[in-house]
């Protein structure tokens, strides 16, 4: 079950232990990053944005201090995608017309994690808008995968998932309401959490047409962790998340769990199907309860169709469709309608079942190409396919606002694949526990 892995660097808290004892200063632990960056982004661009002095700058004042007990990442060098403003640096979205705008304060997760001891080296690459499975623009380039230059890290978090993946830097936070955060992490192997709406606060995480204005934290879009490991990912949830979270801590052989392989809207190829259908053996072998099949499945094609409306009409902020319709505040209403019916039909499900696991998308990481995938197809099992479609598989969790956990599971061809552990909404920390198992199983 193993998977493709680049790097053997330390996590987040595997650092911040070796400060604490001695062992590495803050100071030495942001050279240490700096340099990985100088060397391996000459061939992947993922730190779009530097700001390296100011970082050495921060970790030498932190060198020979004392963590304080609410400091757990004190000394951790970290990047974070170039959508959330840091005072100082640019926030574009990938527009060359908002390439000069600079963030006059740090966003509220930024902020969260400054005063937990993490020291901010930079920012990572996004797609124009965020709205893509690639992360290239004019302003800061392509992104490649580090598994293979060839090939898209993924998008819209997809400079953050490979920075991670490369070892540049221990954790990363992205956004995710198209699998922004769960398809990087899939396409690079490494974890990727999808936080329950409304759990993360994404104040300062404004299109820079916005700038300054406060804008409300739209619908679907989330923010979330990426790492290499499940006690990073964790640590960032309990750092930045708005409220306490309830664990039930319950052992994966007394769970009830449910396995989605197949989608009416997206059929899945078979490099994402066979690692999928090896890892379900292994967690049956080892004890796991899984459904293939259930009644309290939602209709999954009518879920993708209201999901798709209110994605394009959220993105859009409501401007008027390519057709030229624009959507009615009727339409908006009877939208959130759906998805709250749509909510409750998976919280039905979540009776019976404890973790729902799908893959976070029907493919493995997608060759580079010069338009955005969702204007074109892709390739599945050697036939074409609307690529819009494969927004299916984020969508089981977006569309119905619950967290879903991504993390690798094995490789085809050389190239790693992941899986979403999906629960009910606030259940955040339980999903986090259940894929820390499933890693345990398959990984040892």
């Amino acid at each position: 079950m193993a998977y493709p892995k680049l790097t053997d660097k330390p996590g987040a808290l595997e650092t911040a232990a070796a400060i604490r004892s001695g062992e590495l200063s803050p100071h030495e632990a942001v050279e240490d990053a700096i340099a990985r960056i100088e060397h391996l982004d000459v061939h992947i661009n993922a730190v779009a944005v530097c700001d390296f002095e100011r970082a050495i700058e921060t970790a030498k004042a932190m060198d020979g201090e004392l963590p304080g007990e609410h400091q757990p990442l004190f000394g951790v060098p970290m990047t974070i995608k170039e959508s959330f403003d840091i005072a100082g640096l640019p926030t574009t979205w990938g527009h060359a017309a908002h390439k000069d705008y600079i963030a006059n304060r740090d966003a509220k997760i930024v902020r969260q994690l400054k005063a937990a001891g993490v020291v901010f080296l930079g920012k990572t690459n996004v797609p124009i808008d965020l709205s893509d499975w690639q992360s290239f623009n004019e302003v800061y380039g392509r992104t490649n995968n580090p598994h293979d230059h060839d090939r898209s890290p993924g998008g819209s978090s997809g400079g953050s998932a490979a920075a991670v993946a490369s070892g540049m830097v221990p954790i990363e936070y992205g956004t995710d309401i198209g699998g922004s955060v769960r398809v990087p992490a899939h396409f690079c192997g490494v974890w990727g959490h999808k936080t329950s709406w409304g759990l993360v606060s994404k104040h300062g995480h404004d299109h820079p047409a916005m700038a300054g204005k406060d804008a409300h934290d739209g619908a679907l879009s989330i923010a979330g962790p990426l790492a290499r490991n499940a006690d990073d990912i964790e640590i960032l949830l309990r750092l930045t998340s708005e409220f306490p979270l309830f664990e039930r801590k319950k052992p994966l052989k007394s769970c009830r769990i449910l396995a989605i392989l197949d989608h009416p809207d997206s059929p899945l190829d078979n490099s994402v199907r066979g690692p999928a259908e090896a890892a379900l053996s292994a967690l049956e072998a080892a004890g796991a309860q899984i459904d293939r099949k259930s009644d309290l499945i939602p209709d999954l094609a009518a879920q993708q169709a209201d999901y798709l409306r209110m994605l394009n009409v959220a993105m859009a902020r409501g401007a008027p469709s390519p057709d030229g319709k624009r959507a009615t505040a009727t339409d908006w209403f009877n939208l959130l309608d759906l998805q709250a019916r749509n909510e409750l039909a998976w919280a039905h499900l979540f009776e019976g079942y404890d973790f729902v696991l799908a893959p976070p998308a029907p493919v493995l990481a997608v060759p580079h190409r010069d338009e955005a995938v969702f204007r074109g197809d892709i390739d599945i099992n050697g036939e074409m396919h609307p690529a819009a479609g494969g927004l299916a598989w984020a969508g089981l969790a977006t569309f119905p606002n619950l967290p879903a956990t991504c993390l690798p599971i094995g490789e085809s061809g050389g190239l790693p694949c992941g899986m979403q552990v999906m629960g009910p909404r606030w259940g955040d920390l339980d999903c986090i526990a259940a894929a820390r198992e499933i890693d345990l199983i398959l990984n040892g």
